[in-house]
């Protein structure tokens, strides 16, 4: 409840009148104040007195890519069997408040609203709740309530389409080559259970221990597997200004931009970031839903010595993939030195370093360790996520 300064001056001000006027024996001094303390009283009565209202939000759709179109559509409905509801209201939408017209709104009508979701920034952005806010005639109490279950909108980082991926390097048991034309399925792992999934799938013996169903994932082994691996570390990047820098989303444009082409062309792809962010970034997430979440870490979040290393370290062992694009700005070259020594891991590793400078080339055909120092390692080097799209197919014509 929000009492205004105008309640409690008239407040006090009544109960002084009626307290004088009690005792002194001026009885219109005593019906004063008791007026005033009538009006305070209905106002807070009338502010507290809520409507039932029903809210049902919509978005479509609740993941896009940035500079798309996302509507949300939110019915509000009077669930009393009478009186009006006489009410203020407004949806949040991100950083934004959206007003929503229900003044008068008769018992079991329902207004429909439509409006557009700003989606000119990547990110997470909260849709709702609906902030109803009842006030009295008189402007003296205002009573504030939130009605309905928020929602989320993952803004995805623009897609620059990319005219090939690279085949890589497929593993067999005799050793390594190019393109295995048969190959065999093999287990992966497990996860939850959705609807459409094969039963045979399930993996009983776990799903009876946990008390869920869980089924198997399978990979077949004859594809090559791609690694990327997003540098989201603030050092990274040179224009970084209070945790917002426009290479590093050029950078994550260019990873969603991989990563699009890789699930569209049916090849396994795993997306890494350098700094890991605890809950939300899992394997299990879609790698585009954490390019949407995925924010730059401050040395205040880089503990146990230097994260470059201590990836590289987890990519040796694990052996992910075939090929690795790494995807960074240019604060820190002597990262790309770092996962240069993956040369023995992965049969080919890409550099994307997104500049960021005016007047640079958007993008060309890359050289083969000619930046880098390192021979065997490819480096893209653009402005941002556009040109990297076009050095990147420059590569494939290599």
């Amino acid at each position: 409840m929000n009492v205004t300064a105008r309640c409690l001056g008239l407040g006090v001000t009544a109960a002084l009148l009626t307290a004088v006027g009690s005792v002194l024996g001026y009885p219109e001094l005593a019906l004063l104040g008791t007026a005033g303390l009538t009006v305070v009283g209905y106002a807070a009565g009338y502010a507290l007195w809520q409507p039932r209202l029903s809210v049902r939000r919509t978005v479509a759709p609740d993941r896009v890519n940035r500079g798309d179109v996302c509507t949300v559509t939110l019915q509000v409905g009077n669930l009393r069997r009478w009186g009006v509801a006489s009410v203020l209201a407004e949806e949040r939408c991100g950083r934004r408040w959206v007003p929503v017209p229900l003044a008068r709104l008769r018992s079991g009508a329902t207004t429909t609203v439509r409006y557009p979701v700003p989606t000119d920034r990547r990110g997470v952005l909260p849709v709702g709740p609906l902030r109803v806010l009842r006030r009295d005639p008189f402007g003296l109490v205002a009573v504030a309530r939130a009605d309905g279950e928020p929602v989320r909108v993952w803004v995805r980082p623009q897609v620059h389409p990319l005219r090939a991926v690279p085949a890589g390097i497929a593993r067999s048991l005799d050793g390594r080559i190019d393109r295995v034309p048969h190959g065999s399925i093999t287990f992966d792992s497990l996860r939850e259970y959705v609807v459409g999934d094969e039963l045979r799938r399930v993996h009983w013996r776990t799903s009876a221990r946990i008390g869920q169903l869980m089924v198997r994932e399978h990979v077949d082994t004859s594809l090559p597997r791609m690694v990327v691996l997003l540098d989201n570390r603030t050092v990274a990047y040179h224009d970084q200004v209070d945790g917002a820098s426009a290479t590093f989303e050029s950078a994550c444009e260019a990873a969603a931009s991989v990563v699009d082409a890789a699930t569209r062309a049916d090849l396994p792809v795993l997306l890494r970031m350098v700094v890991d962010q605890p809950p939300e970034d899992t394997p299990s997430r879609h790698p585009l839903d954490r390019l949407a979440e995925v924010t730059l870490a401050g040395a205040d979040r880089l503990t146990g010595g230097d994260p470059v290393r201590q990836i590289c370290d987890q990519l040796r062992q694990q052996r992910p993939g075939d090929t690795l694009v790494y995807l960074a700005g240019t604060g820190d070259p002597d990262a790309v030195a770092r996962v240069g020594g993956l040369r023995g891991v992965f049969a080919s590793i890409l550099v994307g370093r997104i500049t960021g400078a005016v007047g640079r080339p958007a993008g060309g055909p890359p050289a083969a360790g000619a930046s880098t120092g390192l021979t065997g390692v490819l480096l893209v080097e653009a402005a941002d996520g556009a040109g990297f799209a076009a050095g990147w197919d420059a590569a494939g014509d290599r």
